[in-house]
C-alpha cells in the first residue's frame, strides 16, 4: 500500500531512509541491512575512520576516507542491489574529500546536513548518477540551495530531507533558542518545500520528513501530511544489526523521556542526546586533558579554546560502550525503545499489509 521512493535514478521498495548516525552507529552493517529490507541505507561519514581496522592513531582524515569506502563495501556485501548512500556533514573539515570517497566507494545517494551543501553538485559533476539530497529545516534553506544549484550547476536536488528540530536527534539545523517553542510547523515546512519546487521549477521533488517517526502511526501521519517518504534513525539503534556496542543500545532501552534533552556541540550547533550524563561528558575531556588530534570540524570550540568537549572522541567512547562519559545522540522518541529487535522486524511492522489496507484496496 506504500509507494516506492524514487531518488534520482534509484528506487527503494519502501519510502524509508535510515538516517545517518555517527560515530559508526550507522556503518556498513546497519546500512546494508536497511537496504536489504527495501529502504535506503546510509553510512554516516563523521568519524568513520575512528575505531576502524584502518586507524592507527594517526592520519585521521586519510583514514576516514579509506574507512568510508570499506563500510560501503560491507553494506554492498549485505545488499548487492540495494540503495546505499552516505550522510556527510557540511561542517566536517574533510567534507570535499569525503564526497569524493563516497563517489569512489559506489554510494548511490549522498545526503548532506549540518550546513548548506552549496558546492555539492560541483564536487560530484563527474558522477551525475549519484543522487544528491540536502537536509533542511526551512523553506528558505531549500530555496537557497536550489537556486544556487540551478544557477551554478544546472541541477536541482533529487530529494530534500526536511528535519524537525523539535524531535530529531543529533545535530540540529536550528538555533538553540528556537527549539521547543512550539512555533515550528514541521509538515507545513514539508508542504512548503514541495510547493516551492513545483511553482518555481515545475518539478515534483520528493520531500522526506525526518524527526519523530517511530512506528506505523507516525509513518501514516507523515504521508497524510504530504511527505513522500520518511527518515528514521533512532528506531534502528536498538537492533541486532546496529553497528554500536550493546551498551549503547541498552542506553536507549533504559532512558526515560526526561533523560533526553539538548546540548551545544563544539561544532556550534545544538544537538539532541541522552543528557543524564551531562556533567561526566563535559568533565571527561578536561580531566583527561584531551587534545584535539583530529581536526574533524571546520570550526570547533574545543579545538580553538577547549570549550565544551571533543565531540568525535565523546561519540567514539559511547559507540564503544562507554555511555557514562560518552555522547549518546538520540531523537525524542528514544525512550520508546523496549527491546532489541531486527531491522526486518521494523520493516514488517511499518509496511506489512493490514486488514484495513486490503479493505480500502477492494473498495
Amino acid at each position: 500500500m506504500f509507494k516506492p521512493l524514487r531518488v534520482g535514478k534509484y528506487e527503494a521498495r519502501y519510502p524509508l531512509v535510515q538516517g545517518g548516525m555517527g560515530v559508526r552507529i550507522s556503518a556498513g552493517r546497519l546500512a546494508g541491512h536497511v537496504a536489504k529490507c527495501g529502504g535506503i541505507g546510509l553510512v554516516a561519514s563523521p568519524g568513520i575512520g575512528v575505531n576502524s581496522d584502518e586507524y592507527r592513531g594517526q592520519n585521521y582524515l586519510q583514514t576516514n576516507h579509506l574507512a568510508l569506502k570499506v563500510e560501503l563495501a560491507k553494506a554492498y556485501q549485505i545488499a548487492p542491489d540495494g540503495v546505499i548512500g552516505v550522510n556527510i556533514m557540511v561542517a566536517l573539515a574533510d567534507f570535499e574529500e569525503l564526497v569524493q570517497a563516497a563517489v569512489d566507494g559506489g554510494a548511490k545517494v549522498i545526503v548532506c546536513g549540518a550546513g548548506l551543501p552549496l558546492t555539492l553538485p560541483g564536487l560530484t559533476a563527474h558522477a551525475p548518477d549519484v543522487a544528491l539530497v540536502p537536509i533542511v529545516s526551512s523553506v528558505r534553506a531549500a530555496q537557497l540551495i536550489a537556486k544556487k544549484w540551478d544557477k551554478a550547476y544546472h541541477r536541482l536536488p533529487d530529494a530534500v530531507v526536511v528535519e524537525d528540530p523539535d524531535t530529531a536527534g543529533g545535530h540540529l539545523g536550528e538555533k538553540l533558542e528556537n527549539i521547543g517553542t512550539g512555533e515550528y510547523d514541521h509538515y507545513g515546512t514539508v508542504r512548503g518545500v514541495k510547493e516551492f519546487f513545483l511553482s518555481e521549477f515545475g518539478v515534483d521533488v520528493p520531500v522526506i520528513a525526518a524527526g519523530g517517526v517511530w512506528d506505523r502511526a507516525d509513518l501514516l501521519h507523515a504521508f497524510e501530511e504530504g511527505a513522500d517518504g520518511v527518515q528514521m534513525a533512532s528506531r534502528f539503534v536498538p537492533t541486532e544489526e546496529c553497528d554500536a556496542d550493546e551498551a549503547f543500545k541498552e542506553a536507549y532501552l533504559k532512558c526515560r523521556k526526561e533523560d533526553i534533552g539538548l546540548i551545544m556541540s563544539p561544532a556550534g550547533l545544538p544537538g539532541r542526546a541522552i543528557v543524564s550524563n551531562r556533567q561526566e561528558l563535559s568533565r571527561f575531556d578536561g580531566s583527561e586533558k584531551t587534545v584535539c588530534s583530529m581536526g574533524c570540524l571546520k570550526k570547533c570550540s574545543y579545538k580553538e579554546s577547549k570549550e565544551r568537549f571533543c565531540i568525535i572522541k565523546a561519540l567514539d567512547r559511547a559507540q564503544r560502550g562507554d555511555v557514562a562519559t560518552g555522547l549518546v545522540f538520540c531523537g525524542t522518541n528514544a525512550w520508546r525503545a523496549e527491546r532489541i529487535e531486527t531491522v526486518q522486524e521494523i520493516f514488517d511492522e511499518l509496511f506489512a499489509v493490514q486488514e484495513e489496507d486490503v479493505e480500502v484496496e477492494a473498495a
